[in-house]
């Protein structure tokens, strides 16, 4: 196994159904991306339309998020085609939590799902990682992704004085820039190869915008140094050692809308010889629907007892394992619960100006008819 694919699939979103749960943002960016999903299905010749149609979707996690996606997408495969039988392939690596994958899926979880309103659609699940060729090569008409490929396929370093690359700096920061756009490539050259001519691909990634935002941080508080202070200050208090700090580094990278368009610039990259042409890409906020909630009910511990499991869903196991293991699992699960309680005493006593506002890079991509 590439050692670097390896590392990326020892981090995992909350399971047990949990992460669709707390996650209702990630939810609302699957919505504001579901037109270009119907865009591209628009654009698919009819002789596509005639053999069957291939849905994926990458860095699925337990599905909840982009069932209603999927939902439209079918709806409107069948408004051109009553019959021709459709596949949803949910791919994710080996980690995630499959099996609230298929309970969502199929309907039996807390959210309403597509499987039981369509005739002639096959749903799949692949424990392959974006980071490797998930279907063989043309047999992919729609890929979809949301809010999953900043995660790096390797933590190339730790930073030394923050917990995100936001806040690295020097050759820290180049570091993690490189690995991200070494990792964009492999991911756009594993798509390359999946696509039918004429195939489109809708990512829907983080990113810092053009005026310098990004995830949690779009005026107010942010996120990521407030993250970055809460394990500093437990290092002052000797609740974890210099090396359990450095540990807390996230493996992920924010491109920029240039950083994101780079591979398709012209003949000298190969994701462009490999036929991938960018057809758009625009930036988007969309606001944490439980600082929009606080705005209209003003109650902070209602906020921040709603707000601090959409963080947890995400980080909570990187944060877990960046503990040394010589800790008793009991003493590492009293100092996440300790972690996550001082954050949320924080946002309840001091609650303006906290949220986690989404920042995404809205982009469609084709591969051109060979």
């Amino acid at each position: 196994m590439n050692q670097n694919v390896a590392q990326s699939e020892g981090i995992t979103m909350s399971g047990g159904g949990l992460y669709s749960l707390a996650t209702v943002g990630a939810k609302h960016v699957i919505d504001a991306a579901t037109p270009l999903v119907l865009n591209a299905i628009a654009e698919l010749s009819d002789q596509r339309l005639e053999v069957g149609v291939t849905i994926t979707d990458m860095g699925c996690a337990d599905g909840g998020t982009s069932l209603s996606m999927i939902d439209a997408a079918i709806v409107a495969i069948r408004k051109r085609s009553s019959d021709t039988p459709i596949t949803i392939v949910y791919a994710d690596q080996p980690r995630n939590d499959f099996n609230a994958l298929i309970t969502n899926v199929h309907g039996l979880g807390p959210f309403d799902s597509w499987l039981s309103k369509h005739e002639n659609v096959f749903p799949m699940a692949s424990g392959t990682s974006f980071y490797r060729q998930i279907l063989p090569d043309e047999t992919v008409d729609i890929g979809f992704s949301a809010t999953a490929m900043h995660w790096l396929s390797n933590k190339i370093c730790n930073i030394s004085k923050h917990v995100q690359a936001v806040g690295a700096e020097g050759e820290e920061r180049r570091k993690f820039s490189d690995q991200a756009h070494s990792d964009w490539r492999q991911i756009l050259m594993h798509r390359a190869k999946e696509l039918h001519s004429g195939g489109k691909l809708v990512l829907i990634n983080f990113c810092t915008d053009e005026q310098g935002r990004y995830l949690g941080n779009t005026g107010g508080v942010n996120m990521f140094d407030n993250f970055n202070r809460i394990w500093m200050s437990f290092l002052e208090q000797n609740k974890i050692t210099q090396g359990e700090y450095e540990n807390m580094t996230l493996p992920q990278y924010y491109n920029t809308v240039e950083e994101f368009s780079a591979p398709f610039s012209g003949e000298h990259e190969e994701v462009y010889n490999a036929g991938l042409r960018l057809d758009s890409i625009e930036t988007r906020v969309v606001r944490c629907p439980f600082a929009v909630d606080f705005e209209s009910h003003g109650d902070a511990e209602k906020f921040s007892r709603a707000y601090l499991p959409t963080i947890r869903s995400w980080n909570e196991s990187i944060y877990f394992n960046g503990l040394s293991a010589d800790r008793p699992h009991e003493e590492r699960s009293r100092l996440i619960e300790d972690y996550y309680e001082t954050y949320r005493k924080q946002v309840q006593s001091s609650p303006e100006g906290h949220g986690m506002d989404y920042v995404h890079a809205y982009t469609v991509i084709s591969k051109i008819n060979s």
